[in-house]
């Protein structure tokens, strides 16, 4: 049950958006075996002088096509999370022409009780989930 947030340079096309963020859902369930409608995900679009997103010394060069995924998610696998990292930057390369320099994700894990998915209740500790 990730929750997943998308920051990006404004400039995209409602239908590029689109197209990103239904990778991204394939992707997650692909890697992660999600159940189909576990589907979480937030865009906030930035103009290009409020994010700055550096290669951290690693000697490539990003452009305003940068895109920024960060997931808050229950524990997954070191191979589940390689496998997501590696399938979504294949899939928006393909799909969308987005450059893999231009792809950051970091995952944020937590535990069943941290999530409530309304009506104040911790549905995956009552059983609802």
């Amino acid at each position: 049950m990730p929750v997943m947030r998308v920051d990006m340079i404004k400039g995209r096309s409602e239908s590029q958006i689109k197209e990103i963020l239904d990778i991204a859902y394939d992707v997650m369930l692909q890697s992660f075996g999600a159940p189909v409608g576990d589907r979480y995900q937030i865009v906030t679009q930035h103009a290009a002088n409020e994010m700055q997103v550096l290669d951290t010394g690693l000697g490539f060069t990003r452009t305003e096509d940068v895109l920024v995924f960060s997931l808050t998610t229950r524990p997954r696998t070191t191979e589940q999370k390689e496998d997501f990292y590696h399938r979504l930057m294949n899939q928006l390369q393909q799909k969308v022409g987005l450059r893999p320099e231009d792809l950051v994700i970091n995952l944020t894990t937590n535990t069943d009780e941290d999530w409530s998915f309304g009506m104040g209740k911790a549905q995956f500790l009552t059983g609802d989930l």
